[in-house]
C-alpha cells in the first residue's frame, strides 16, 4: 500500500490504512506518520497563503478551491524524507504501541519526543500482543481519518466521490451530445446538490434525477413529486412539481443526453459545449441559461461555478 502516491483528498487512502494495521501494524505505523506530516505541512501552507495580501482583482471561489487543492497535494509530495517529522511520530506511535501491546491497554499517544528510540520488536511479541498492536495501529489510523477529514474538508471529499461515480456516465454523454463530460458532471452536480439533495420519492427512494427534468405530458414513465424552487418574474416560490424518475443513473445521463440532442433551443449548449474548455465554460453556462433549462436567474453563474469545481477535482483525480 503506498499511500504517498494517491490523493489527498481520497479518503479511501485511510479506509485502506486501517486495513493494512491488522496485517502489517508496523508498515501502518508508516504510513499514519506521513499522513499526519502532510497535514502539518497542508497546514503551513495555509497558514502561510493567509498572510500573503490578496489583489481582489483576480481572487475568487473557484482559486482558492484550486489553491487549497494544490496544497494538499503538495503536502503529500514533500513529506516523508528521511529524518523528517514523519519519522519521529512513527518512532513515538511504534513505542507507545509496543508498551501498550504489552499491557493489552488501548493505545495512549505521549507528547512527541525527538530523543526517544524505536524499541518495540514485533518478532519478540506474542499472537495476543501482536493482535493487540494491530488493533492500536487501526485506533490510530481511525484518529487521524478523523482529523483528516476535518482539515481536507468532509464536502470537497463527498464533492470528488460524486465527480469519480458519475464519470463514467459523463462520459458516455459526451459521445451522445458533443458536450465535454466535466460540463455534464457540473450540471448533475448543481442540480442535486453534488448528490446529497437528488430528488426522491415520498418513500425515501432515491428518482436517480440528476438533472432536475420535469415530467411533462410527454413523459410516460414514473415520476417524484416534491416541493421545489422556481423563479416567477424574479420571485422564488415553492410549489410541488413533478419529475422524471429513473432506474438508474446511467438512465439518467441518457435521457439528459436525449433532451439536449432532440430540442432546437439546446443548439447553442452544445455548440459551446464542445468548444475548448478555457473559452467554453461561462459560454455553456449562459447559453444554457438562455435555453431557459431554469428559472432562476442566477443559473448561469451558479453553472459555471460548479463546473470550475469539477474541472479542478478532475485534474487532481488523473
Amino acid at each position: 500500500m503506498d499511500l504517498q502516491g494517491q490523493l489527498a483528498i481520497d479518503g479511501r487512502s485511510l479506509d485502506q490504512l486501517k486495513q493494512a494495521a491488522a496485517k502489517d501494524p508496523q508498515a501502518a505505523v508508516r504510513q499514519a506518520a506521513t499522513q499526519f506530516e502532510a497535514m502539518f505541512t497542508q497546514m503551513l501552507l495555509k497558514s502561510m497563503r493567509d498572510a500573503m495580501p490578496k489583489s481582489g482583482l483576480f481572487s475568487s471561489s473557484t482559486e482558492d478551491l484550486a489553491t487549497s487543492m494544490l496544497d494538499q497535494q503538495l503536502s503529500q509530495k514533500v513529506g516523508n524524507r528521511p529524518g523528517g517529522l514523519a519519522d519521529i511520530i512513527a518512532r513515538q506511535l511504534s513505542q507507545r504501541m509496543g508498551a501498550s501491546a504489552a499491557s493489552g491497554d488501548a493505545i495512549k499517544l505521549a507528547p512527541l519526543s525527538v530523543n526517544q528510540p524505536a524499541t518495540t520488536d514485533v518478532g519478540a511479541m506474542g499472537n495476543q500482543q501482536k493482535a493487540a498492536m494491530a488493533a492500536a495501529a487501526a485506533a490510530a489510523a481511525a484518529q487521524l481519518q478523523k482529523e483528516y477529514r476535518g482539515a481536507a474538508g468532509a464536502g470537497q471529499l463527498e464533492q470528488a466521490g460524486f465527480v469519480k461515480k458519475m464519470w463514467s456516465h459523463a462520459e458516455q454523454a459526451q459521445k451522445a451530445t458533443g458536450v465535454r463530460a466535466e460540463f455534464v458532471v457540473g450540471q448533475a452536480a448543481l442540480e442535486s446538490g453534488w448528490g446529497a439533495k437528488e430528488i426522491r420519492h415520498a418513500d425515501g427512494r432515491s428518482a436517480h434525477n440528476l438533472f432536475g427534468i420535469k415530467a411533462g405530458s410527454g413523459w410516460t414513465g414514473p415520476v417524484a413529486e416534491v416541493t421545489t424552487t422556481e423563479y416567477v418574474g424574479g420571485v422564488a416560490r415553492k410549489q410541488v412539481e413533478k419529475f422524471r424518475s429513473y432506474g438508474s443513473y446511467a438512465e439518467a445521463f441518457t435521457d439528459w443526453s436525449r433532451l439536449m440532442a432532440g430540442k432546437a433551443r439546446y443548439g447553442e449548449v452544445l455548440k459551446q459545449g464542445g468548444g475548448q474548455e478555457a473559452i467554453s465554460v461561462q459560454g455553456y453556462a449562459q447559453s444554457m441559461q438562455r435555453s431557459g433549462y431554469a428559472t432562476d436567474p442566477r443559473y448561469g453563474e451558479k453553472l459555471e461555478q460548479t463546473i470550475q469545481r469539477t474541472i479542478a477535482l478532475r485534474r487532481l483525480m488523473v
